[in-house]
């Protein structure tokens, strides 16, 4: 068979523009394709909505493809292995209580969880705005992060979803769009975004998960976003938490859009 330069651009655009029009409205939006909104992904298509995920970056895993400072290996604690042995990623206990993973292979293998439930990562893609109907985040604007990067004026184009999730980790950047914007209160303790506090690994892990919610109609928060928002402080190398909360603001969105 030859190989016509032609036939290859209109394969490529066909099924591009297909698959972007399938997902202009969904059940669910996630912002940031690191760990926490990956497992959300995964876990959200698993139970039957139709789900989507925008990418700002060339490739997706967030900060988990760092590894701890370029050492590309990672810490998961016991209450994240059940997540681990699902996705069959290999992991030892390399100090007791201290299970070891590789982050390449853990970001590889929620790849393909996510890719295989129907989910369609778009990745090169920023969010600019929210979409913001009768006082609930009904969807997302957005634009190439080509667009963003050479600061042109290029108008965004929309996409509806019934639920969005902030995994934008420490920027927040989706809650910060809403306080920007719309001047709304947060159900925090100033009312307003209280920002990410130093390293404290334990605690972090565990407000990771406690502070994953819906921050205001139809917006979520998961991963380090949840923190960011909410105070709670960073963790490092450690992405157990991450994955509990994506797991768990799937169980929340899923339980209300199932009502």
């Amino acid at each position: 068979m030859s190989i016509i330069e032609t036939e290859i651009t209109r394969a490529i655009v066909e099924r591009f523009y297909s698959r972007f029009l399938d997902n202009v409205a969904s059940d669910v939006a996630i912002v940031g394709a690191g760990p926490s909104g990956l497992t959300a992904a995964w876990k959200i298509a698993e139970r039957g909505l139709k789900t989507v995920v925008f990418e700002r970056g060339l490739k997706p895993g967030g900060g988990l493809t760092g590894g701890g400072m370029m050492f590309s290996e990672i810490v998961i604690q016991a209450d994240a292995l059940t997540i681990i042995n699902e996705l069959g990623v290999n992991f030892v206990e390399q100090r007791p209580g201290y299970f070891v993973a590789d982050a390449l292979e853990l970001l590889g293998a929620l790849l393909v969880k996510v890719a295989r439930s129907g989910v369609k990562i778009f990745n090169l893609m920023s969010v600019e705005d929210l979409l913001l109907v009768d006082r609930k985040v009904s969807g997302l604007v957005i634009n190439w992060s080509a667009v963003e990067l050479a600061h042109l004026h290029v108008d965004p184009l929309t996409i509806a979803a019934k639920a969005v999730v902030d995994a934008t980790g420490h920027a927040a950047e989706l809650v910060h769009h809403l306080v920007r914007k719309a001047k709304v209160t947060l159900p925090t303790p100033s009312g307003n975004i209280e920002g990410e506090g130093p390293m404290w690994a334990e605690r972090a892990e565990q407000l990771t998960v406690e502070n994953t919610r819906e921050i205001y109609p139809g917006l979520w928060v998961a991963g380090m976003a949840a923190n960011a928002v909410l105070g709670g402080p960073r963790m490092g190398p450690i992405f157990g938490g991450m994955l509990l909360s994506g797991q768990k603001v799937a169980e929340l969105i899923a339980s209300k859009l199932k009502q």
